[in-house]
């Protein structure tokens, strides 16, 4: 497993929520991708899956495991994957030292 990309311990734990919470559970995990779009150039996508890609990177552990592909790997070098529960609400934020610039509300990054 590479490091270049962390998941926080309370990423993790929600993580493993998400996924206790499903009816079948057997092999999910937690897509974390970069595609092109948002109002800054790029967006994270987040959902859960059970597909496994031959250039996905697996992050995490079993119960809270995070999949990456090798095209959303480069854009996430170095980031950490969080999970905030403020006043505001809740939601997986990406703490990312490549993006130059994001959107309010964390969804969307610009590179410098």
């Amino acid at each position: 497993m590479s490091e270049t990309f962390r998941i926080s311990p309370s990423a993790s734990a929600r993580i493993a929520e998400i996924i206790k919470a499903q009816d079948n559970k057997e092999g999910l995990a937690l897509r974390v991708a970069v595609n092109a779009g948002g109002c800054n150039g790029f967006q994270y996508q987040f959902k859960l899956e059970r597909d496994r890609r031959e250039d996905d990177t697996i992050f995490g552990q079993e119960h809270a495991a995070v999949l990456v592909d090798s095209a959303s790997l480069p854009l996430l070098e170095g980031a950490e994957l969080d999970f905030v529960d403020k006043l505001m609400g809740a939601h997986f934020i990406v703490h990312n030292p490549n993006a130059a610039s994001s959107c309010g509300c964390g969804s969307s990054f610009s590179l410098g």
